[in-house]
C-alpha cells in the first residue's frame, strides 16, 4: 500500500455565497424623470408635426387634382416637398419615442416599486 492518500475535495455549496444580496434596483434620480418627459413631448411634437403635414399634403393634392386649368400644379409640389418632410422625419420620431417609451416604463416601474426616489 501506499502512504499517499487522495486529495481532499471539499463538498459542493448549493446555497448562495457568503455576502450574497439580491440586487437592489438604482434610484431614479429628478433629472433622468425631467428627461424622459422632455423626450416623450419632443416625439409627440415630432408625431403631432407629422400628422398635421399628411393632412396639409392631402389637402394640397386634391387641390392640384381639382384644378382643371393646369395652373396650380404647384400644390402637387410643395404637397411631394412635405412627403419628403415626413419621410426624413420618420427616423427622427422613432430615434426620440424609443427612448422615451424605454425611459418612461423604467420611472413608472420604479414608482410602482416604491424606489422612486
Amino acid at each position: 500500500m501506499s502512504d499517499q492518500r487522495p486529495a481532499h475535495r471539499p463538498a459542493p455549496r448549493t446555497g448562495p455565497r457568503w455576502g450574497y444580496a439580491p440586487p437592489v434596483g438604482r434610484e431614479i434620480s429628478d433629472g433622468y424623470r425631467r428627461r424622459a418627459t422632455l423626450l416623450t413631448r419632443s416625439a409627440l411634437t415630432v408625431g403631432g408635426v407629422m400628422a398635421v403635414a399628411a393632412v396639409i399634403s392631402g389637402v394640397l393634392v386634391s387641390q392640384a387634382d381639382a384644378d382643371t386649368r393646369g395652373g396650380s400644379g404647384a400644390y402637387g409640389y410643395l404637397a411631394l416637398f412635405l412627403w419628403f418632410g415626413i419621410l426624413a422625419a420618420t427616423p427622427v420620431l422613432l430615434a426620440v419615442a424609443v427612448p422615451a417609451a424605454v425611459m418612461t416604463r423604467r420611472v413608472r416601474r420604479s414608482e410602482a416599486a416604491g424606489t422612486g426616489g
